[in-house]
């Protein structure tokens, strides 16, 4: 779980997208609220939006590899309501074109690959 959080290569499964979602709205209101209370520009607020950044960049990331698990590109996360959907439908049956199904359900055998 969490191998290269930060690419938007390969497939992920529900369990591993719904700890990115608790992380990622975890810290994005509590950098929020800790912008609101920093005031005016210093050096704390910008290392707070440089891992802001970092941040949304790990959003991304996890839901274009969740899209991916499921079939879709990456245009995908733009639909409404995109991340309850992904948050609860189940993962593609076997591998696909971007990778092998992260559960192991219909991936072929290893001496197949």
């Amino acid at each position: 779980m969490f191998q290269n959080p930060f690419s938007f290569e390969g497939r992920i499964r529900r369990k591993e997208y719904a700890i990115s979602l608790f992380i990622y709205f975890t810290l994005f209101i509590s950098f929020g609220i800790i912008d609101v209370f920093i005031g005016e520009e210093n050096i704390f607020r910008l290392i707070l939006r440089i891992v802001w950044i970092f941040l949304i960049w790990f959003k991304l990331a996890q839901s274009a590899k969740r899209s991916q698990d499921l079939g879709k590109a990456w245009w995908f996360l733009f639909m409404p309501f995109c991340d309850l959907w992904l948050l609860f439908k189940t993962s593609q049956y076997g591998n696909n074109k971007y990778g092998l199904n992260p559960k192991g359900l219909g991936n072929p055998e290893p001496e197949n690959l």
